[in-house]
């Protein structure tokens, strides 16, 4: 298939479908079955299917299933939101990112389908999804719940084995602020008799899913009961009721990592994967902007020159933010360098619950807008980073605010008196997936650019 372009038609069949949004959205399933009943219903013609939910290492988890199942010589469909640079990320056929001819195609149907009824952008693309899905044979098909699960727009579909990753507070505005309900909701993906697969979860969380397991009938595998995994030695083990692994360490960074992977090798093994294609999958595993080294492109290109180190990461909630800070004090405690963070971070996000995970360990932040989107004002990420004791400025762009975080290093190595030369700064853009995205396609132009 070939490379996403700027294609006009699909920029304008996106547009149609955003214009159908309901002013009020009101989480129901009424509308896409409505549209999924006149496609001719594709969501009852997918491959077997697991539908995957929680608010953190859902996508992680699917990259390690997906690397796995692709070492396993499995064709696969994969379904993600949101998109980092192309839409087309979000629809995987068969191993091959969606055309564009062919997403054009299966938005234009959607749009026409469903003429101009009431529907959100979320719910025609995930109806889309299910057009191409329906239409092109594979072997698996990983579905990724877009917000919660009972009432969330992929969870018209019974699957052959439901995940649920790490469940902590987000957005709030529709989930609420009870981890108990949200924890309800996000269980709302299990059905009668099927399998569910559950990652490591607070006791109250536990307790909760474990109860809606019971209900639904559903057999449940825990996390600290039928699995477990840790690092040994540099390699990862894996054990559950019938075996032991020993593994490769999971190509994906971060302690957090270890656990995204044991859920999908407990999915893997659950679908009788081979233990050797596991372990390849762990080791090819790709899944960007999350705490992902950037290794070229121009923003690599100016702090390779200081020797400065250059990290992104998307996650944009407390809980990322503490598994993201966490990864950054490991490699503080291997190689001590000032950190520096270039964050931007949308207005209904808990900007402070963000930086609370960072006092003590960023030295500086440099606050962003986030172009297009409904962004905190950077003044005032600002004053809620200085009420942590995380001194700031603004900058009017991921380049000048990297240009600025090596300055600010410079300044910092002159309030320095040990006669050691200062470390370059470790540089750390984070908090929306919106701004990390901006950032590869700042890397992509390169690189067009390169060619």
């Amino acid at each position: 298939m070939s490379a996403p372009q700027n294609n006009d038609r699909i920029t304008a069949a996106l547009d149609r479908l955003r214009r159908l949004h309901p002013r009020k959205i009101d989480l129901d399933l009424g509308r896409i079955e409505r549209v999924l009943k006149l496609l001719g219903h594709p969501e009852q013609k997918l491959p077997p299917t697991i539908h995957v939910a929680g608010t953190n290492g859902k996508g992680s988890t699917i990259a390690f299933l997906r690397a796995i199942a692709q070492a396993q010589g499995l064709k696969t469909h994969i379904y993600t939101s949101p998109h980092l640079v192309h839409f087309n990320e979000r629809i995987v056929l068969a191993g091959q990112m969606i055309d564009d001819d062919s997403l054009a195609d299966v938005l234009g149907r959607v749009s026409r389908a469903n003429g101009d009824h009431p529907l959100t952008f979320f719910e025609a693309t995930t109806a889309a999804a299910f057009l191409a899905f329906s239409e092109t044979p594979a072997d698996l098909l990983l579905l990724e719940v877009g917000l919660g699960g009972r009432v969330d727009a992929t969870n018209v579909i019974t699957p052959a084995l439901s995940l649920i990753s790490p469940i902590d507070y987000d957005h709030a505005e529709f989930l609420g602020r009870d981890l108990a309900t949200i924890a309800r909701e996000k269980a709302g993906i299990m059905k009668r008799h099927m399998p569910v697969i559950i990652g490591r979860q607070s006791e109250l969380v536990k307790a909760v899913l474990d109860g809606e397991a019971r209900k639904h009938g559903a057999p449940a595998s825990f996390w600290g009961e039928h699995y477990r995994a840790y690092m040994q030695h540099g390699r990862m083990v894996f054990e559950d009721d019938d075996s032991f692994m020993d593994l490769p360490a999971p190509n994906l960074i971060g302690p957090h990592q270890v656990q995204n992977a044991a859920l999908a090798i407990a999915a893997a093994k659950r679908l009788q994967i081979a233990d050797k294609a596991i372990a390849a999958g762990l080791s090819a595993a790709h899944w960007p902007a999350r705490l992902q080294p950037l290794t070229h492109g121009p923003l690599y290109d100016m702090t390779q020159k200081a020797g400065a180190e250059l990290w992104l990461d998307g996650g944009h909630n407390p809980h990322a933010a503490n598994v993201v800070a966490a990864a950054m004090a490991d490699l503080e405690a291997k190689d001590s360098r000032p950190l520096i963070l270039i964050m931007g971070i949308l207005a209904n996000k808990d900007a402070g619950g963000y930086l609370d995970e960072f006092e003590g360990l960023a030295a500086q932040i440099i606050a962003l807008d986030i172009d297009g989107h409904s962004a905190l004002a950077p003044e005032t990420l600002c004053e809620i980073a200085a009420m942590r004791s995380i001194s700031g400025q603004i900058a009017n762009s991921v380049s000048e605010a990297v240009q600025r975080a090596l300055n600010m290093s410079a300044g910092l190595a002159t309030h320095n008196h040990d006669d050691e030369a200062p470390a370059a700064p470790r540089i750390l853009i984070c908090g929306s997936l919106y701004l990390a995205g901006q950032v590869l396609a700042l890397k992509d132009d390169k690189e067009q650019d390169d060619k």
